[in-house]
């Protein structure tokens, strides 16, 4: 299977799925559908222990979804967009049976956020900064709804998805978004040490483990990433979020 915006290599039992969508590694349908096939190689394939997000782009990890998959679209599209990329990437990486790591060397935000958060430790270099800018086109953060609140609290999980502001690595370590901050540009090279040092586990204990791992920190997680797809499918279709959509494509401030 080739892939259209991503790479997919295995160096030393290690999965590396690197985005690679320029300039900002914008989420189109495809890419969410390529990131969830790449997921589900990895699981099937007996040679890989652990697996590693990353991107090809420079200062950039993810940006979240490309707009024009949102705006002025049917509900069933805007639907199936947010099930790839909140469920079904949530299932592969439920099943996957490995340990997955993000290397966050540059912005992410909204999806991005997803895609990081999805894997089971974050690492991010000093030039990485977070956000859940969606608020600020009219939209929510749906599925941080969900598992924001259980990392960093109700109160500061609030702040961070209503305010939409940008926060650095240090903050978000701070909160226990982030697991590690390393210097500028070795966030990959950090998640590949990590990376190894998981592969040289046994894998049958490793994959039963982090089943167990996943069972016990589910907490009915799932049922409320469909509530969050519910929520912003019918608020995707409001006049206000078409006009926050349309601002942001204009460079424009909103007129709600």
């Amino acid at each position: 299977m080739e892939f259209s915006h991503l790479n997919y290599d295995v160096v030393d039992s290690i999965a590396e799925i690197s985005l690679q969508r320029p300039p900002v590694n914008a989420l189109n349908l495809e890419m969410i559908r390529e990131i969830v096939d790449a997921v589900n190689r990895a699981a099937e394939d007996p040679k890989v222990r652990a697996v590693i997000f990353a991107s090809n782009v420079p200062r950039r990890f993810c940006a979240g979804l490309d707009l024009n998959l949102i705006l002025d679209q049917p509900s069933d599209h805007i639907h199936n967009v947010l099930k790839s990329l909140y469920i079904d990437l949530y299932d592969a990486q439920y099943k996957l049976g490995k340990p997955s790591i993000a290397a966050v060397d540059g912005a992410a935000r909204g999806g991005g956020m997803t895609i990081g958060v999805s894997c089971d430790v974050v690492i991010a270099s000093e030039q990485a900064t977070f956000g859940y800018p969606e608020i600020e086109v009219g939209l929510i953060p749906g599925i941080h709804f969900t598992h924001l609140p259980r990392i960093v609290g109700r109160h500061r999980a609030f702040e961070l998805l209503f305010s939409g502001r940008t926060f650095p690595a240090t903050e978000a370590q701070s909160l226990g978004i982030v697991s590690k901050v390393v210097e500028s540009g070795a966030a990959m090279a950090s998640a590949r040490v990590l990376a190894r040092s998981f592969a040289a586990k046994s894998p049958m204990v490793m994959r039963l483990g982090r089943a167990a791992f996943m069972r016990a920190n589910d907490l009915d997680y799932r049922r409320s990433i469909e509530s969050a797809v519910d929520s912003l499918c019918t608020i995707a279709g409001t006049d206000d979020a078409r006009e926050g959509l349309r601002a942001f494509q204009e460079n424009r401030k909103p007129r709600w």
